[in-house]
């Protein structure tokens, strides 16, 4: 069974695996890809897919996550998660409370947090949780999240809220924006249609990692 990773492994860039048919391929294909470029972390997004279907693939992309030595997270239920020996179980805030969670569930898996308002940021940090997501950064085309683009100054305003935990950045972010979004304090970019919508997704994800790695190394020997 998987001890799992605590914040610190969820630095870097975040790939969704996501169910929508519109990106001509399944959760799994799109999960290789990502893991060809060795991102840090796969996170499973199904809003359509049967319990059944969503633990099927889920078992197939953590086969493929810890070979390749990538983090595997399972969004909204931790029950899957724990079925497939996922690393994490990523919330919602329509989601069950990371305080909800049974305490073998805790102990066995890393809790992130979706936020979309400084309010709901500040209330994360007092939650049993690992990091903290913040966004649509710039807006999403990959669904309907009920919240306008945030931009990249309420994004340096929740990376200070939220410190020391990890912050991910997520919402229509896009290569050209990475350096801006780790320059305004994320500790890792989630990317849906960066990788998904791309006809080549694992050429997309491997230049992605790449202009995360120099973003990352700018910010960290600016003055």
């Amino acid at each position: 069974m998987n001890q799992a990773p605590r914040g610190g492994g969820f630095r870097g860039l975040h790939v969704l695996a996501d169910d929508d048919a519109r990106w001509g391929r399944d959760p799994v294909e799109q999960a290789r890809a990502a893991c060809e470029a060795r991102v840090a972390v796969v996170q499973l997004r199904c809003k359509y897919a049967t319990d059944r279907q969503t633990l099927a693939w889920a078992r197939e992309i953590r086969a493929l996550t810890r070979t390749e030595g990538v983090g595997f997270v399972v969004n909204d239920r931790f029950d899957l998660a724990l079925l497939a020996e996922a690393d994490g179980v990523h919330l919602g805030q329509d989601d069950l409370p990371p305080a909800s969670l049974p305490e073998a569930a805790r102990s066995r898996l890393a809790v992130g947090r979706s936020t979309h308002t400084l309010e709901q940021a500040r209330r994360a940090c007092e939650e049993p949780v690992d990091y903290v997501a913040f966004g649509p950064v710039f807006g999403t085309r990959s669904k309907e999240s009920g919240y306008s683009a945030r931009g990249l100054a309420a994004l340096e305003q929740v990376a200070r809220i939220v410190a020391p935990l990890p912050l991910v950045a997520i919402g229509g972010i896009e290569r050209s924006q990475l350096a801006a979004v780790a320059k305004a304090g994320a500790s890792a970019a989630a990317l849906i249609s960066a990788v998904a919508g791309d006809p080549d997704p694992a050429a997309a994800a491997r230049a992605l990692c790449d202009e995360w790695r120099r973003a990352t190394c700018t910010v960290e020997v600016a003055p």
